[in-house]
């Protein structure tokens, strides 16, 4: 996929501003506190999550401590 030229980032910028798109939290699939995940990894934490009674947030801090641990 080619980059964002300089002038279609602003305006995409100037579209998002005066017409954000409007969220349903109610509809949400997944519901995350800090990032937005593709459908692979949601369905990836939430299968982990399911087989080991742990919340999602405990499965991605194990991961992130693993990754760390390994020195990446």
């Amino acid at each position: 996929m080619p980059r964002m030229t300089e002038e279609e980032a602003w305006a995409l910028d100037e579209e998002v501003t005066k017409n954000p798109p409007r969220v349903d939290p109610s509809k949400a699939r997944h519901v995350s506190r800090m990032v937005a995940l593709d459908d692979f990894t949601a369905d990836y934490i939430m299968s982990v999550s399911a087989g080991t009674s742990k919340t999602p947030s405990e499965i991605i801090g194990e991961l992130v401590r693993e990754k760390l641990a390994v020195g990446v």
